[in-house]
């Protein structure tokens, strides 16, 4: 038995075979069936899949032919991002995971069409990718949804204040703190990050600048601030005396022989002390690292 399900340009042929206890037509490609006659269908299957155990080949079989069913609700729905046309294959696989989700989530007895069910979560899933994705570095989804929220804020407060709110008035306007606020627009800057390699333009011709050529190198001093650091907690153990060799040793720069004169003992007995102290201090910071 033979039935013709419309497609567009030209019919395609069906054949109706039994599936479990009531016959469902088997598609030969149910992506390219018309939209209208795809919701029809969609009914059908949908209240098929209601009747049948997931996991069996059945159930497999009526819930993939509902995914192709419908691939055209992704497809239109991608068309919203079109200006990301160089991630239209991502867009349209991660859409096709929201309808996925629609597909196991939708009951006829809700009594509302299946594509308006689906829509929202096909583009909601999109996008979750733009969000989860787009950011240059990893910030908490928390705050990435507070950036949303704090633009749309802004928008509205700009347009009735004619200027541009401040923290306070967005954390009146959000219901938040200020602190939150701030917290999210300190998060907000993470959102998009430029290259060190791009071309700076100051309005003044051409120009092979960029940012990289005006950052300062490392600073050498560095290094010696975090030694300083982690050296503290090792002079405080030091009794008064060791702690005063060091100071007019390397503060005052001070000769042995002038700390020894200092102290009332040799230069030779400063320099056995200053290699003592100096010793520990190694080994305090080896164990440190």
């Amino acid at each position: 038995m033979t039935t013709t399900v419309t497609t567009g340009p030209a019919p395609q042929t069906v054949s109706r075979v039994g599936v479990a206890a009531e016959e469902l037509p088997v598609l030969r490609n149910p992506a390219a069936v018309a939209p209208r006659d795809a919701k029809e269908l969609s009914k059908r299957f949908f209240e098929r899949l209601a009747a049948l155990e997931e996991g069996t080949a059945e159930y497999q079989y009526v819930r993939n032919t509902l995914i192709e069913l419908n691939l055209s609700l992704v497809k239109y729905a991608a068309t919203r991002f079109r200006n990301r046309s160089d991630q239209m294959e991502d867009i349209v696989q991660v859409g096709t995971i929201g309808l996925i989700k629609a597909i196991d989530r939708f009951e006829l007895t809700r009594e509302v069409e299946f594509a308006t069910f689906a829509m929202p979560c096909v583009i909601g899933e999109i996008k979750r990718f733009f969000r989860d994705t787009s950011w240059s570095v990893h910030v908490p989804r928390r705050l990435q949804e507070l950036r949303i929220d704090l633009a749309r804020a802004n928008d509205e407060l700009f347009q009735r204040l004619d200027r541009s709110p401040t923290a306070a008035e967005l954390a009146d306007h959000l219901g938040l703190t200020e602190d939150e606020v701030v917290e999210g627009l300190v998060a907000a800057n993470g959102y998009s990050a430029g290259s060190l390699d791009l071309p700076l333009d100051d309005g003044g011709g051409d120009s092979s600048e960029t940012l990289g050529d005006r950052l300062g190198e490392s600073d050498r001093d560095m290094e010696l601030v975090e030694n300083v650091q982690a050296l503290k907690p090792l002079i405080e153990e030091f009794d008064e005396r060791d702690r005063e060799i060091l100071r007019m040793r390397y503060v005052e720069e001070m000769t042995q022989a002038r700390i020894g004169a200092e102290l009332g003992v040799s230069q030779m007995h400063v320099s056995r002390l200053l290699s003592r102290i100096t010793a520990r201090l190694r080994e305090g910071l080896l164990a440190a690292e």
